[in-house]
């Protein structure tokens, strides 16, 4: 099992939820739900990238948090029986564990281990969500954007990853001409280059020290709360 989350539970309670589980790939683009949707199937990342939309008004959307195998994507809008709150679209493409919701929720329900190690999954994505909400309103596009690469960076399992301009101004709330001129300085300091459709971080260290702050403490959080990183700190 891919998914670093499940592998973290002790074999007691994989065992309640493996066997129920069954994979199933996603692409780019495709919505795993929608806001105000009630959620029956919660996915566990195996590769790839979920992003979780706040829908605005018009149909307009920014991300406010991102997923891979580290975490689970389905029941982090609250309970069980709760409609979605977000709209959880692939970011990348990749594959997931599927669980039929009902039966996770017996499995919390019977393993007062599991309840924790989801307390503090959503614990760190909701401060994901607050430090993602705080950054957008005040840090430079430029400085965003390198943080959101990194995150993306983490996720993905290779330096170069499917990316399109359009997409990435969606992620971020602006224009894809901005996006587009934004992305030039950081391809002209060669820390990233571009090509149709995709992006590729050339070098890492340099992005990190383009991005502004809420990076860092992101993985602060993670590593405090005890959670599964996707990427480990060299």
């Amino acid at each position: 099992m891919d998914n670093l989350w499940i592998n973290a539970l002790d074999a007691q309670d994989r065992k309640r939820i493996e066997p129920h589980l069954t994979e199933r790939p996603f692409e780019q683009g495709q919505m795993l739900y929608d806001a105000g949707e009630e959620v029956d199937v919660v996915w566990f990342p195996l590769n790839g990238v979920v992003s979780l939309m706040t829908v605005l008004p018009e149909d307009r959307m920014i991300e406010t948090a991102a997923i891979g195998r580290e975490g689970l994507v389905g029941v982090t809008c609250g309970p069980m029986n709760a409609r979605a709150s977000s709209r959880a679209i692939a970011q990348i493409e990749g594959a997931a564990a599927c669980c039929p919701a009902d039966v996770f929720s017996d499995a919390l329900g019977r393993s007062p281990a599991m309840r924790n190690a989801l307390s503090r999954f959503t614990e760190g994505l909701f401060a994901q969500v607050q430090q993602t909400a705080a950054c957008n309103a005040q840090h430079r596009l430029d400085e965003r954007l390198a943080r959101w690469l990194l995150t993306l960076h983490d996720r993905a399992g290779d330096d170069r990853f499917n990316l399109t301009q359009a997409g990435i101004a969606g992620m971020l709330g602006v224009r894809r001409a901005t996006v587009s001129e934004v992305g030039s300085v950081l391809e002209g300091q060669k820390l990233i280059r571009r090509g149709r459709g995709w992006v590729e971080v050339l070098n890492r260290p340099g992005l990190e020290d383009a991005a502004c702050g809420c990076y860092g403490l992101m993985r602060n959080v993670m590593k405090d709360l005890g959670l599964p990183r996707p990427r480990p700190t060299h």
